[in-house]
């Protein structure tokens, strides 16, 4: 088996698309994913377009 060193090394080495893979998966890891939470966020996420979309609230510029 490769040592943590080694696993880095050989991750550092891999395509940028490959690295996001392998992060997001290590990420998963350690904090797995709610399909409870992603629904809540899905429900935020749809109301707070529609009152972009409505002009009840008004963008702001990220600059």
């Amino acid at each position: 088996m490769h040592g943590m060193k080694e696993i880095i090394q050989e991750a550092e080495s891999l395509p940028v698309e490959e690295r996001a893979v392998v992060i997001d998966s290590l990420l998963k890891t350690l904090n797995p994913p709610s399909a409870e939470i992603d629904a809540e966020w899905a429900k935020v996420a749809k109301s707070r377009l529609s009152e972009l979309r409505t002009g009840s609230v008004k963008a702001v510029p990220g600059d």
